[in-house]
């Protein structure tokens, strides 16, 4: 006799607890590393003895190693393992940070936070990659949030625990405690069940040259672009960068096994899963990333301070995506994408007329409505990410998504740096030119939650033609 409640109990596969635990881990690290400098520039800067341009790079070279590297190591991943590419992720993460926290100086520092983001992508790829291939169904849209609302909480932690740590000794001190994070991740990856595609696509090492090629120059005329856009180096590398890229999808249209398989654009799925991560890093991470800065510079908190500040939106992030799982099952993956971002438009347009005697909590409310659209984007981005391509290339799925995340990025850091720095660097026109971005950032938010519309239709339609048909054989 069957006992009461055993047919709605869901089976657990095998190295289920490690499939969710070991990604989140990684993730909550990754981002952690990812967004410390944010709080601790000024510290880390002058122990580098690095300039304006220097600093610049500082901030943004790991977004450089991110983007270049997620796609690369997310089609790796599907067909050398999943579990192997993890922990060498791992290992290099480890590597990378005893580089950056022996630096001397700003370019041994910059190589090594661009090591530090290929590492990063291999964590980030992978990780996303075992949860799609390990659960399926309800649990899925479970592991995947609890992924998503690492992303939230890593960004909410990262400053905070720089900037104590820097208070408490040295800026360096962060870099070794990523050290011993991912020796131990890297060890505990053992426990991860191991998977792979069923057959190897083999190397693309015409796409892969084309595409971390276009991608590295690109990010660089950005980074560079915040001194001067007309300045030939920069004219140059953004040549390169759409020879490089427009070779790169010449490449990939004629491949008969791509890194990128061109036609997952036509999955409605697809797109709203890197358009909508592409939105993200633009209009939403590219302006959090400089509201610390404008807090210490023209409202005067402390960097510690301003970190807490900043975790109100990324702490409400994580409540958010850890919460989404109970939201009804017939709101759809690209619905609540398009709420998440028409509500970071709206907390925008909230924080609107700040000034140099604004006090933190003027913020606050517009912080939290951020943090809910950043919750329900980041959750459904992660569902999108691993749905929208076959389960065998499910690191691939999550390579193109944290890509187009990371290139919105570092685009939109530099957006909002030079909007916010084009009047002087005086509070009053840091706060001026920041009300600017605001605006900018919040129409960016509003076309992306308008686009999603027709998209999520066209996947609505979709999904009831594929319900529908008989399936062959039947």
């Amino acid at each position: 006799m069957a006992t009461p409640g055993a047919g709605r109990r869901e089976s657990r596969p095998p190295g289920a607890t490690a499939a969710v635990a070991l990604p989140g881990a990684a993730t909550l690290l990754g981002l952690m590393n990812y967004t410390a400098p944010i709080a601790t520039l000024s510290d880390t800067g002058a122990g580098l003895h690095a300039g304006t341009t220097a600093r610049i790079w500082v901030m943004s070279s790991i977004s450089l190693g991110l983007a270049a590297a997620l796609l690369a190591v997310g089609a790796l991943a599907d067909d050398h393992g999943r579990r192997r590419l993890f922990a060498l992720g791992g290992a290099l993460l480890a590597l990378s940070s005893v580089g950056c926290a022996l630096a001397p100086a700003s370019a041994a520092f910059v190589a090594g936070r661009i090591v530090q983001g290929v590492a990063t992508a291999a964590l980030l790829a992978t990780g996303l990659g075992i949860i799609g291939h390990t659960f399926t169904g309800a649990a899925r849209a479970r592991a995947a949030g609890i992924w998503g609302a690492m992303l939230g909480l890593g960004i909410a932690l990262g400053p905070i625990a720089a900037a104590w740590l820097t208070r408490l000794g040295d800026w360096r001190l962060w870099y070794w405690v990523t050290v011993a994070a991912s020796v131990a991740l890297t060890a505990a990856s053992r426990a991860l069940p191991e998977s792979r595609a069923e057959h190897r696509r083999g190397l693309d090492l015409p796409g892969l040259v084309t595409m971390v090629g276009g991608i590295s120059a690109l990010l660089s005329a950005v980074t560079l672009g915040r001194t001067g856009w007309t300045r030939p180096p920069v004219l140059a590398l953004l040549a390169a960068a759409v020879v490089l890229l427009a070779a790169f999808v010449v490449v990939q249209a004629r491949r008969t096994s791509p890194m990128l398989d061109l036609g997952l654009f036509r999955r409605p799925a697809f797109l709203l899963s890197v358009g909508g991560a592409l939105i993200t890093g633009l209009g939403v991470i590219g302006l959090m990333s400089n509201l610390v800065t404008v807090m210490v510079g023209a409202m005067r908190l402390s960097p510690l301070a301003a970190a807490f500040v900043l975790a109100i939106w990324s702490g409400m992030s994580y409540v958010v995506a850890l919460q989404a799982r109970r939201l009804p099952a017939r709101w759809s993956s690209g619905l609540l994408l398009g709420a998440g971002l028409a509500l970071s438009a709206v907390s925008e347009l909230a924080m609107l007329g700040i000034s140099p005697g604004t006090p933190w909590w003027r913020l606050a409310p517009g912080l939290l409505v951020a943090g809910v659209g950043s919750g329900l984007a980041n959750t459904m981005l992660a569902r999108l990410a691993v749905d929208s391509v076959p389960p065998e290339r499910a690191s691939m799925g999550s390579g193109a998504n944290n890509t187009a995340r990371y290139t919105g990025a570092a685009l939109g850091v530099a957006m909002v740096f030079a909007i916010t720095t084009n009047g002087g660097a005086t509070p009053d026109a840091m706060t001026h030119g920041f009300d600017i971005a605001l605006l900018v950032s919040a129409v960016l938010c509003a076309v992306g939650a308008v686009v999603t519309v027709p998209l999520t239709r066209r996947l609505s339609a979709h999904a009831t033609i594929s319900t529908v048909l008989p399936t062959p054989g039947r």
